[in-house]
């Protein structure tokens, strides 16, 4: 779970720690939700928080192809992760899930570049902190190559990983409007995952 973060001076902190404040409240309750679920206490339900992250993931894939994002953010293309989840489903014996409706952003239009730097924001803070997921997956009998491939660490390892995304973020220039909707695009990304959450553990 995150700790709580005390802010004396905001202006003096860098835009990614700005950010893991403004969201903090917002991730806490996804965290305690999904663990609330005990998604790692049998295969089947493991498949359900599988069956989440592909639809997250299906959300957000279109962002890795965009060019404007793609000039702001290191590896863009490298980091995602939709693929690696579709083949843990299929490893799993599960099938993806049905959709009835278009992803969050979708593949060839321009998406609002503050917004989708806050989607993105949660999709690399969730990859940082699958270290202890995957512990718990390796308990079920999968690995990084069976099952659980999206949750394996980045080949420079977590850390170095995170830390290269977040240095990149916080040198982006942005209005203040801009930063407004930054932090209404991670919360929205964390509200989605909820959702999710809710309707496959129901």
């Amino acid at each position: 779970m995150n700790e709580a973060v005390i802010i004396d001076n905001p202006a003096a902190l860098t835009r990614s720690k700005r950010l893991k404040a403004a969201t903090h409240d917002t991730h806490d309750r996804l965290d305690k939700a999904i663990m609330g679920h005990e998604p790692f206490s049998s295969r089947e339900r493991y498949g359900l928080f599988v069956k989440m992250q592909h639809g997250f993931h299906r959300d957000i894939d279109a962002l890795y192809d965009d060019a404007a994002l793609d000039a702001l953010l290191p590896d863009l293309k490298g980091r995602r992760r939709f693929g690696q989840i579709g083949q843990d489903l299929a490893d799993l014996g599960m099938e993806a899930l049905t959709y009835d409706a278009q992803p969050a952003f979708v593949a060839g239009a321009p998406a609002d570049l503050p917004t989708a730097i806050g989607w993105l924001y949660v999709a690399e803070g969730s990859n940082l902190g699958a270290a202890f997921l995957l512990k718990e997956a390796l308990k079920l009998g999968l690995s990084e190559t069976f099952g659980a491939r999206h949750l394996a660490g980045a080949p420079e390892g977590r850390g170095l990983h995170w830390r290269t995304f977040t240095a990149a973020l916080d040198k982006v220039a942005l209005s203040d409007a801009d930063e407004a909707r930054v932090v209404s695009g991670a919360n929205a990304a964390f509200a989605r995952v909820h959702g999710l959450v809710d309707k496959m553990f129901a």
